[in-house]
């Protein structure tokens, strides 16, 4: 299995990983970006979307689009392909220790611009938490009319129950 995309900073004051995100998963068919903030350790670590076993990502996409979370990885994605829909993250790289997006540091965007002229049919950003949001609106503030800010599939965003997480990916993307 690859090794994960951090590697220790060489920088001697800096102790946390520099951490670099995975290829877009989309095609010029695709109308509507799901953009995370960064993959977490897990995620980076088997160089998977949402790879952490509680985060509610694949339940939540299983459920829309009729497929078990724990089908093969290649086919998920896939699946999301079929239903038009790509994804990405906001940041191609940045400095942080563990997986939360509090602790990111010295952040660098994802082209998404350039994604976008590659996929001209995507009329809709759903980010996946408020940092994904905050984070494409500062880098790219042309985008925020498309941009939808949803709750973090994260288990770490515990203050909104599952149902209500559910409920708003559906209404997002059913729409």
């Amino acid at each position: 299995m690859k090794q994960p995309s951090c590697r220790p900073c060489a920088a001697p004051d800096r102790t946390f990983p520099a951490c670099r995100s995975f290829a877009a998963n989309a095609d010029a068919g695709a109308e509507i970006l799901i953009l995370g903030s960064m993959p977490g350790a897990e995620s980076l670590r088997q160089q998977r979307y949402y790879a952490f076993r509680h985060n509610f990502f694949w339940p939540i996409m299983g459920e829309l689009f009729g497929f078990p979370p724990d089908a093969p990885y290649a086919e998920r994605l896939a699946i999301l392909r079929s239903h038009r829909i790509a994804l990405w993250d906001v940041f191609a790289a940045c400095d942080r220790e563990g997986s939360l997006d509090a602790a990111i540091r010295n952040g660098v965007p994802n082209d998404i611009p350039g994604l976008l002229k590659q996929c001209p049919r995507i009329r809709k950003i759903c980010c996946n938490g408020q940092t994904a949001g905050k984070s494409l609106c500062r880098f790219f503030p042309e985008l925020a009319p498309l941009t939808v800010i949803l709750p973090s599939t994260s288990p770490a965003a515990a203050g909104i129950p599952p149902e209500v997480k559910r409920a708003r990916w559906r209404e997002a993307l059913q729409a």
